[in-house]
């Protein structure tokens, strides 16, 4: 079970704490909603450990980039959804603020693992190269 590198990430150990405080945040949301926003902020939260585990276990960097970029798309969803929340007043807008700057940074440390793949990967082909 070698492939279970994922567990041992900052991305996916950092993504799985959020997703547990965006579960905290949506109990507070109208029971109206159960099944509109908090449903929909609760699946693209949960997809994004989801994906950085699934590409991790792909066996190629093209392919955990692809995956990783995935999981970027879904913090997106989150951070814009986290955005309605507020708009919306649902939730604790102090607590819903922090948890988008959570996002912005762990899409910040996303998207350098994202670089450090595909530089490697420069960085093997041109070791071919020589």
């Amino acid at each position: 079970m070698a492939e279970l590198r994922f567990k041992d990430l900052d991305v996916w150990k950092v993504s799985m704490d959020l997703v547990v405080k965006v579960y905290e945040i949506t109990r507070e949301f109208p029971k109206s909603e159960q099944f509109g926003l908090a449903s929909q902020l609760q699946r693209s939260a949960v997809s994004i450990p989801s994906n950085i585990a699934e590409g991790s276990g792909r066996g190629t960097r093209k392919d955990f980039a692809h995956f990783l970029d995935q999981a970027r798309g879904s913090l997106f969803e989150v951070i814009s959804q986290l955005e309605i929340s507020r708009s919306l007043n649902y939730g604790d807008s102090d607590k819903i603020k922090a948890i988008q700057l959570e996002y912005e940074i762990l899409g910040m440390r996303i998207n350098a693992l994202i670089k450090a793949i595909k530089d490697s990967k420069r960085t093997e082909k041109s070791d071919l190269e020589d």
